[in-house]
């Protein structure tokens, strides 16, 4: 880029704040009733829209595959009529849940008659990065607004047509609630040099939420000046113990890996107990080999199945998004903890087994954002756990954890009442 080109993207990008800024502390105060007439004319948007939606995302596609995409990002971008309809749901459910702003956590009086309240209140202007995932802009936009916050949304080029088409339909929706179409918003560029830009504006965005690959969150954690959601990478584990049922333990297996491999929960290593490396462990491989899974093993899981292939060192730590997993042979819960707590990343995590003790070790001892017991690890998601969506999954540990949905995107003021005290 010439230097002409870097003050006009710093220019809209300035525009762009300034603007949400004005819209945060109106959306502030905007009744739970108006955001979720709101929320509601934004899905019967994205219903009347869905021709405009798809016109869109096959552009998006095609440059996708030209570029030689995988499948399972070609998967994670694509927007077929299914998932119209879901990100509509997704907007109307969101419109269901209680409305955090004005809720008082805590009250309390003093000695000295202060009357004293924690109440939420919103964060401001949020702004999220993100990649491939064109749901991610209705998602993030309606957690933003039903918080009280206005959005600036800059998503991938990939999806960079697909994300237009959907903020039309949301702005519209904000419009129709006589709210300003400026609580969300999103950078009409795909020139990088805007993330750099945002990452710097301190003056407008009160939080940055990034979500990516690991050269984007790398990126983001290095340069931002305004404080994270953060979320590197989701290396899931689950864990098969000795005592596991063998037939929970593939539907549970197949699922976490294979539902949709290009999602952030789904399982990148799969661990075995050595007690059941005879019996439970050629069963899971030879499943995920025959759907269409390559499987990288330890020496005692290459013994049982041709087909895999060596695992390495970086296997342990790698996000694969693809049909790939690792697997390795343990010596019980403390050995997979320990190889969790070693390559893991701190997002999801699960352990199938019988042995009730066991699961306690493993809920209890395993350090991520979310650990599950017999259950997918595909449950990871703010959607799955009735939170009418996600705007992210944070593994880090101050604020938020976990899934990123409406109450995570409010802080807090304490309001204090008196009667003329004064200090001594």
């Amino acid at each position: 880029m010439n230097d002409t080109n870097v003050l006009d993207v710093q220019g809209l990008m300035t525009e762009l704040g300034r603007q949400a800024r004005i819209a945060a502390r109106l959306l502030a105060r905007a009744p739970t009733e108006q955001k979720n007439s709101a929320l509601a004319a934004a899905a019967d948007a994205l219903r009347q829209g869905r021709d405009a939606i798809a016109q869109a995302n096959a552009v998006d596609m095609a440059a996708a595959a030209a570029k030689g995409l995988s499948g399972a990002m070609l998967d994670r971008l694509l927007l077929n009529e299914q998932r119209v309809e879901a990100m509509a749901k997704g907007l109307e459910e969101i419109a269901r849940l209680p409305d955090p702003v004005g809720r008082e956590m805590a009250r309390w009086q003093r000695p000295n008659g202060l009357d004293i309240a924690r109440v939420r209140v919103p964060l401001g202007v949020i702004g999220i990065i993100y990649e491939s995932r064109p749901n991610v802009t209705a998602d993030a936009g309606a957690l933003c607004l039903k918080a009280g916050n206005a959005a600036i949304l800059r998503g991938g080029s990939e999806s960079f047509y697909s994300s237009q088409a959907i903020l039309a339909c949301l702005q519209r929706g904000l419009s129709a609630a006589g709210l300003p179409p400026d609580c969300i918003q999103m950078v009409p560029t795909a020139d990088r040099a805007a993330v750099g830009i945002m990452l710097r504006m301190t003056e407008f965005i009160d939080v940055i939420v990034p979500r990516g690959g690991r050269s984007l969150i790398e990126r983001v954690i290095a340069e931002s000046r305004i404080p994270l959601f953060q979320h590197l990478e989701g290396v899931c584990h689950t864990y098969v113990d000795g005592a596991a049922d063998l037939e929970m333990a593939r539907r549970v297996v197949m699922n976490a890996k294979m539902r949709r491999t290009g999602i952030c929960g789904a399982t990148e290593t799969l661990l075995v107990d050595r007690r059941v490396s005879a019996s439970h462990l050629p069963v899971l491989v030879r499943d995920l080999l025959d759907a269409g899974c390559e499987v990288r093993g330890d020496e005692a899981t290459r013994a049982v199945d041709a087909r895999v292939h060596p695992v390495t060192e970086e296997d342990w730590r790698t996000e694969y998004l693809d049909a790939i997993i690792s697997v390795k042979v343990v010596d019980g819960v403390k050995a997979a903890i320990e190889h969790i707590e070693r390559y893991g990343s701190h997002h999801t995590e699960a352990i199938v087994t019988a042995d009730e003790a066991a699961a306690a070790e493993f809920l209890a001892a395993v350090d991520s954002a979310i650990v599950l017991h017999n259950a997918s690890t595909q449950f990871a998601d703010g959607g799955e756990f009735g939170m009418g969506a996600e705007i992210g999954i944070s593994t880090g540990k101050l604020h938020a954890r976990g899934p990123v949905g409406v109450e995570q995107l409010t802080s807090f003021k304490y309001v204090v009442r008196g009667s003329g005290q004064v200090r001594s």
